[in-house]
């Protein structure tokens, strides 16, 4: 169902006024409640408690819930089929497919209703209230996310809609996916009749639009311009530079990054409030290490509506409980990170001498700043990697390896890396590990793309589309290093696929 226009206002000044306790005590509460009614009306889930030997009446307490085992795509998702992991076996009713990849590549489909549309509405319209520019006067959407089977740009289209449709917001949305034509043709045409203009799409390809944009003749810096990304983290130096050469009005309002998946829709965003703590830490390694443990990643830092979803890491494991036509309880979507109530994170900044609210003061952000949790998200870890929004899977650059030439000089040994070049385009690192004796000519060099880029479009039809528009850009870059070479080759240690 769809939330009417009295019931998500509630929401969001409950997400402006409630404090971080009360969150904490939602989240505790919503999560059994959700846990009950699955266990009952489930037909896979009552299967998968049984097999696990768990009472459902047992489960009483946070503490109890904990003891309840995760699920995955690998030991619930593909081991049943659709109607039994809806509620009451049903799929008798109005749905919409969407598709995932596993660790493999194996697509895994989600089904999803109304709800998650509505719940991503919420973030949407927050966004919108939390803007430089008012809502009040016309606004243009062009959603750059690719139009397919993928999540991202359907159900972003539809949180728009539902959004506008309930507040009378006068948004006009278009959706020309990753079809850059069609997006600077809109740019061009179009923008100029509307007061802002919201991009929305992978944070690379944005970048591309932007770079592209003033050989266009276009120049944003007069469109008012805001962003919303989606699929991957956001680093300071990227939103930097989106900020100056796009002229955004405000670095802190203007941008959203949502943390979603095909499994449940859009979880988390990361906005005002999480932009300001990555802004106010992203210099000192000591705070950064102590919020979000000693690693290099920059994280997503977003926050989560408990009323609709929650989180919990297990050893930096990421489980999510939340409801959607296949209701998950305690379920490992494969990204790695951890989880902080509002008051955990505020305590951590203290202890720097950092305090939130003076800081939202400084800048003017009062009424912008949420006490909602927050959950922080790694890109995965040794398990894909991502390029312009796609993940890309180790297993895909070991098939291309082991299946053709390149096996002839190619110890099968390779990193992948995401990167950026000097003007901050994104590509794709491929560092790859040379059989003894072997040398690199520019004959192989050439072959060893050929062959990847063949791999990957076999692979992925996301990365087809990606080459239809990026061409050559798209390419992975290989690097070729002598046997055992100690930066990503040392022996007598498992190999790290991807850094």
């Amino acid at each position: 169902m769809q939330f009417k226009k009295q019931e998500a206002q509630g929401i969001l000044n409950k997400i402006k006024k409630e404090r971080s306790s009360y969150w904490k005590r939602i989240q505790e509460q919503k999560t059994i409640e959700l846990f009950h009614q699955v266990a009952q009306q489930v037909p896979a889930y009552k299967d998968f408690l049984k097999k696990n030997k768990i009472d459902h009446e047992k489960i009483n307490t946070s503490q109890d819930f904990l003891s309840i085992p995760p699920i995955s795509k690998k030991n619930y998702i593909r081991n049943y089929p659709l109607k039994d992991l809806c509620w009451d076996g049903n799929i008798n009713k109005p749905l919409v497919l969407t598709a995932t990849s596993g660790s493999t590549g194996e697509p895994s489909y989600f089904v999803r209703g109304e709800d998650l549309d509505s719940q991503y509405s919420i973030f949407i319209q927050n966004y919108l209230q939390n803007a430089s520019l008012k809502s009040e006067s016309p606004i243009l959407v062009i959603i750059c996310f690719g139009m397919g089977i993928w999540i991202g740009g359907v159900i972003t289209y539809k949180a728009y809609e539902i959004a506008a449709i309930r507040e009378n917001m006068p948004i006009s949305i278009i959706t020309p996916g990753i079809n850059k034509k069609e997006i600077f043709s809109a740019l061009k045409k179009l923008s100029p009749q509307y007061n802002q203009t919201i991009l929305v799409g992978y944070a690379p390809f944005l970048k591309d639009i932007v770079d592209q944009s003033e050989i266009e003749g276009i120049n944003l810096k007069n469109l008012n311009i805001r962003f919303m990304f989606a699929a991957e983290s956001v680093t300071e130096e990227v939103r930097d530079y989106l900020y100056e050469n796009a002229g955004v009005k405000n670095i802190y309002r203007d941008f959203m990054n949502i943390y979603g998946s095909a499994d449940i829709g859009a979880m988390a965003f990361e906005d005002t409030t999480s932009i300001l703590i990555k802004r106010l830490i992203q210099k000192d390694k000591s705070i950064f290490y102590d919020i979000f443990s000693p690693i290099n990643k920059i994280p997503t830092l977003a926050q989560y509506n408990p009323l609709c979803v929650s989180f919990e890491a297990i050893e930096s494991e990421i489980l999510l409980t939340g409801n959607s036509a296949i209701p998950l309880v305690r379920y490992s979507i494969g990204d790695n990170g951890g989880v902080l109530t509002y008051d955990e994170m505020s305590l951590k900044l203290q202890q720097h001498n950092i305090h939130i609210t003076n800081e939202a003061k400084k800048y003017h952000l009062e009424d912008s700043i949420s006490e909602l949790p927050f959950v922080f998200v790694y890109e995965r870890m040794d398990f894909s990697t991502t390029l312009y929004g796609l993940n890309i899977f180790p297993e895909w650059i070991k098939r291309a390896i082991v299946s053709s030439d390149l096996n002839h000089f190619l110890t099968g040994k390779f990193t992948l890396i995401t990167k950026y070049d000097s003007d901050k385009n994104q590509y794709l690192e491929v560092n790859v590990e040379l059989k003894r004796g072997m040398t690199v000519t520019e004959a192989v060099r050439r072959k060893a793309t050929h062959i990847l880029v063949k791999q990957l479009m076999h692979a992925s039809s996301e990365y087809r589309e990606l080459i239809n528009h990026l061409k050559e850009r798209a390419h992975p870059r290989i690097e070729f290093w002598p046997p055992e070479d100690p930066l990503y080759f040392q022996p007598g240690i498992k190999q790290k696929w991807v850094k």
